[in-house]
């Protein structure tokens, strides 16, 4: 982790020191750097900046914080144990359970390193260097080039640059595009791909509430598993890890929430915003609803079935009511008309200075491209909705899709398609087979068939008769798509299989959807770094780039809210509250062993969830959230309703994140599991004191 060269913000142009960094922002490690540290310390920070990340020594406790699949989570023991979200580690107790020993129900804990499960493909990656790849990926695009050839330009630069980064033992890197090219950083990770479940709760408690509580607040949910990495076959030692605080929070109390914020959409232009609202929310809580009740009937009464689908079914309801709180909350908040306002100010003052020509043609342009998608958008949709819906059409359709890209020299390919990529591919093909369940598929793919034919341009001539096409499929076999994931177009196209067919014929559309695509991102390549500068100097502060999956940090205060007239949330739950809603039956059923182990404590006593005001988004689940001393006092898990639609724009009212309390994680092991041994090797066994500071874990 050593000679690290952190991310300069090209969009702040020269460096600012003693930045003031609080509520809204999701800021880059470089940004916390050059924060002004007398006033974090006024906020709460004890500890020095430079203890969270030192850029001349290359290490921190940053590095405790990892990327594991698309969510957040950290280190929290020198034997490699990390803690993050139940739902985050749902699939990995998904794949090992079944009618019989059924883990998403009973929860799962390995009291010894022998009965930890392995993940077929989890991953874990541990920051290791930032560099600013700006100017070599800008160099790489010819004078002159069009929107596709200047995107085909930066995919090749992109490509090089991880190509030479992962000649480093262990690497896994990836080159991050900033406000859509404002700023390109080259990111090297460490990989750890050896992780193992060590402890899920019961579902009954790992999501408490289920959709009823989602996103909602008051919560009362105990979201959080735990998994440890190992390398070369020992439990991985991380050069850092969070200490536990036994202390807790209490309102006002200073946080930060470290983690990987997946995506955030602040630097669109007001155009942008409604087509994200009109054809993609919109689209995703109609289609993925009706999916989720298609999952829900199709597996009714069948306890296979149900587990088979139990991770998908997650996702879909996850993001289904995502989707739903995006569009409550952009209406009510009035976000798309706020932005209209921002963008004319930031217009009429670019206009005002000669220098900023070009931000006000590229703001004028960008808005034409986002009217120019809406007559694709319905049907755009639907070919990329392939990668969440039917697991045979999405398989059939990769496969044809490797054949094609594999006698391609390997840098020539569509990424996903490199060397570097199979054998990831492989594994989720093979892992996938613990999801499927036919009748919910075919079911599936009826509603994807009847939607792509409602709008009159289907990609495909006819639609085939769903029953016959998976009877006579082999795609669904696991062990006869691992043959096909090695096969030659020929070879595919001579089994005659009827939906390795289909996807031939879906082929076309989906290149020209991909090559549409190219071009447009290629556009906003070259017009959306002006237009944000301009947003930015108008601005006169630092501003922090959307989220992008890269690392970063918000820092908060543990704070109640108001939802709406005459009503006060406050910041805090607790058991006592967990037990007021149970009714005993799902989705409010708490355990026995809760229920026993409850009746010993003054359960208002033990803390569960709390509120902070902390800027987070998709992928900051299973985020550590700390204390001002860097020790581990939560995990970040969920929004609030209200500002679900925090993604498009900040509103210091209602942003509050959900996390669950390390004290009731630490209740659970201790008086429910009995994991005394777990409770000691995270330095929380009882009577022992929790280590002091960061310093001490290194």
């Amino acid at each position: 982790m050593k000679n690290i060269s952190f991310l300069r913000l090209a969009a702040a142009g020269a460096l600012l020191p003693a930045l003031l960094l609080a509520g809204e922002g999701k800021w880059t490690p470089q940004q916390v750097l050059q924060s002004n540290e007398a006033e974090l310390r006024k906020q709460g920070l004890q500890i020095p900046v430079s203890r969270l990340w030192n850029a001349a020594k290359g290490t921190g406790l940053l590095a405790a914080t990892v990327n594991i699949g698309g969510c957040s989570a950290g280190f929290v023991s020198p034997t490699g144990l990390i803690l993050t979200n139940h739902h985050c580690l749902f699939g990995l107790v998904q794949e090992h359970s079944r009618p019989d020993r059924d883990l998403i129900t009973k929860g799962f804990l390995a009291r010894t390193p022998e009965e930890e499960l392995p993940g077929k493909t989890t991953r874990v990656t541990v920051p290791r260097k930032f560099t600013d790849v700006t100017k070599a990926v800008e160099a790489a695009v010819p004078q002159g080039a069009d929107d596709l050839a200047r995107n085909r330009a930066i995919d090749a630069k992109q490509k090089e640059l991880v190509s030479g980064c992962e000649k480093t033992a262990g690497a896994r890197c990836r080159v991050a595009a900033f406000d859509g090219g404002l700023q390109y950083v080259l990111i090297e990770s460490f990989e750890l791909s050896d992780v193992r479940l060590v402890y899920a709760p019961p579902r009954a408690i790992g999501e408490y509430g289920g959709e009823v509580d989602n996103w909602m607040w008051p919560r009362h949910t105990g979201d959080f598993s735990m998994a440890r990495a190992y390398l070369n076959g020992k439990p991985y030692k991380p050069e850092f890890y969070f200490p536990i605080s036994t202390a807790g929070v209490k309102p006002g109390d200073f946080v930060m929430v470290l983690g990987y914020p997946g995506r955030t959409m602040r630097s669109l232009t007001a155009m942008e915003m409604a087509d994200m609202r009109d054809f993609y929310f919109k689209l995703r809580a109609e289609v993925y609803g009706e999916w989720i009740r298609i999952l829900e009937e199709a597996t009714k009464g069948n306890a296979a079935g149900t587990i088979a689908v139990a991770s998908s079914l997650k996702s879909l309801n996850n993001v289904a009511k995502n989707a739903q709180g995006q569009l409550a909350g952009l209406q009510r908040g009035r976000i798309i008309e706020k932005q209209t306002a921002a963008d004319q100010r930031v217009m009429a003052w670019a206009e005002k200075r000669p220098e900023y020509a070009a931000a006000v043609a590229a703001k004028k342009e960008l808005d034409q491209l986002a009217a120019q998608r809406r007559a694709t958008a319905v049907r755009d949709f639907l070919l990329q909705s392939i990668a969440n819906g039917p697991l045979a059409l999405r398989h059939a359709t990769q496969l044809v899709r490797l054949s094609a890209e594999r006698v391609k020299p390997d840098m020539e390919r569509d990424a996903e398609y490199m060397e570097r990529e199979l054998p990831r591919l492989r594994d989720r093909m093979e892992r996938d087979q613990k999801s499927y369940f036919a009748a919910a598929d075919q079911a599936l793919m009826r509603s994807w068939f009847q939607r792509m034919a409602a709008m009159g341009q289907a990609p495909i001539a006819e639609v085939p008769a769903v029953e016959a096409l998976y009877g006579a499929t082999r795609v669904t076999s696991a062990a006869e798509r691992l043959k096909m994931f090695t096969e030659t177009t020929e070879q595919l196209r001579a089994r005659r299989d009827p939906m390795l067919e289909l996807a031939f014929a879906l082929d076309p559309a989906l290149r020209a959807q991909q090559q549409s695509t190219r071009q447009h991102d290629g556009a906003v390549a070259r017009l959306r770094p002006a237009w944000r500068r301009a947003v930015i100097a108008e601005a006169g502060k630092p501003v922090a780039p959307d989220a992008n999956s890269t690392l970063r940090v918000s820092f908060a205060h543990v704070k109640g809210y108001v939802p709406r007239e005459a009503v006060t949330y406050g910041p805090q739950t607790s058991l006592a509250g967990m037990l007021e809603k149970n009714t005993g039956e799902d989705p409010f059923a708490v355990p026995q062993a809760v229920l026993a182990a409850a009746a010993r404590v003054d359960a208002a006593k033990v803390p569960l969830n709390f509120l902070a005001d902390a800027d987070t988004t998709g992928g900051n689940s299973g985020s550590p959230t700390v204390n001002g001393r860097g020790e581990l006092v939560g995990l970040n898990f969920d929004r609030v309703w209200e500002n679900v639609a925090n993604d498009f724009g900040y509103n210091p009212a209602v942003a509050r994140n959900v996390n669950v309390d390390i004290r009731f994680f630490l209740w659970l092991l201790k008086d429910v599991e009995k994991a005394d041994g777990l409770l000691a090797e995270i330095g929380a066994a009882p009577g022992k004191a929790p280590a002091a500071a960061p310093a001490a874990t290194h």
